[in-house]
């Protein structure tokens, strides 16, 4: 925003590219991380063992989040310290998401800004946005096609 910093959790399906979890606030702490999770889990049928990967963030090491983890059968998997290439595939989400709309413009208020996610996200990236590693079609096209 122009006078001060937002902060997006995003919780992604490796398999179809698709955001199945996100939480934007302004500051970026646990509860904002879990509040991504619990969409993420309220929105898959997850069985126990699901591996979780994340980067190595203060948030995510947290002990309520790996509890969170815990509860819900999951697996925690973190990416090597100062190691981008671990999670390439969230760094690349974040990179287009910056060029595509972050830079793009700027937002007048919180809630310009949660909406303008809202839509890249749900919209835009799961639902049209091709992608090379997935034969350049959408996360859900993606999903429907191996249904």
């Amino acid at each position: 925003m122009r006078d001060r910093w937002l902060y997006l959790a995003v919780v992604m399906d490796l398999y179809s590219r698709r955001i199945v979890g996100w939480a934007l606030d302004v500051q970026m702490t646990e509860e904002l991380t879990q509040r991504a999770l619990k969409m993420a889990l309220m929105g898959r049928e997850s069985k126990p063992g699901l591996i979780v990967h994340s980067d190595r963030g203060v948030q995510y090491r947290a002990q309520g989040y790996q509890d969170l983890l815990l509860a819900n059968g999951c697996r925690s998997s973190m990416s090597r310290q100062a190691n981008c290439w671990d999670n390439a595939a969230m760094e690349s989400f974040f990179s287009r998401l910056k060029v595509e709309l972050v830079y793009a413009g700027s937002f007048d208020s919180i809630d310009q800004a949660k909406s303008e996610v809202f839509e890249y996200i749900e919209v835009f990236y799961n639902r049209i946005r091709r992608h090379s590693t997935l034969g350049y079609i959408s996360p859900e096209e993606y999903e429907r096609k191996c249904a």
